[in-house]
């Protein structure tokens, strides 16, 4: 069993799940009311390669950005106390889920997928940084990719919150509660 981390290092909390499940908007107020650094790894992605994930995918394809964001899993892997919001994909490669849970807790956020079809359709079209994952639009793709991710988040996940119909201070709410009750469940 592996010895309980200093509460002066907390283990990071990872946020994962599809697209317009409310990883970046949580995983901003969890690390305001945690007093932890917030991450969002694909912003860090995007700043890092100097343009946009749609720029990226264009020029190398989809294989060029799960590579970055490979690397950038990587790199978080011995970092502790944050709060880290990972992109949709993240799952696909297990060497990712295996580094953010070296040391983090992987929250799988999800939604209904008519949900996540509304939220996005609300992004479109200030949100034009998001290329469609299987050629078709970004909207009708919902169902499609939910389906083949479903297993991969379901394997990941140590805690799973619906953000369906939910507020974000509701949905921060369910992850303090339940990260509290495994706490006091010694997980």
């Amino acid at each position: 069993m592996t010895p309980a981390p200093h509460p002066d290092n907390p283990p990071n909390l990872v946020l994962i799940g599809y697209r317009a499940t409310g990883k970046t908007s949580v995983g901003s107020r969890l690390a305001e009311i945690l007093h932890r650094p917030f991450v969002d790894l694909d912003q860090v992605l995007v700043a890092e390669a100097g343009r946009p994930i749609v720029e990226i995918v264009a020029a190398g394809g989809w294989a060029e950005f799960r590579r970055l964001e490979k690397e950038l899993a990587a790199r978080y892997r011995h970092r502790r106390g944050l709060v880290l919001a990972t992109g949709g994909g993240v799952v696909l490669d297990p060497d990712n889920v295996a580094a953010l849970r070296e040391n983090g807790v992987i929250i799988w956020l999800t939604a209904d997928p008519d949900i996540i079809q509304a939220r996005l359709g609300q992004d479109q079209p200030r949100d034009a940084n998001r290329p469609s994952l299987t050629g078709s639009d970004t909207i009708g793709e919902v169902t499609q990719v939910l389906k083949q991710r479903y297993p991969l988040y379901q394997a990941a996940a140590r805690l799973i919150v619906d953000t369906t119909d939910r507020s974000i201070e509701q949905v921060v709410d369910l992850v303090l509660t339940a990260l509290r009750k495994e706490a006091n469940l010694g997980g």
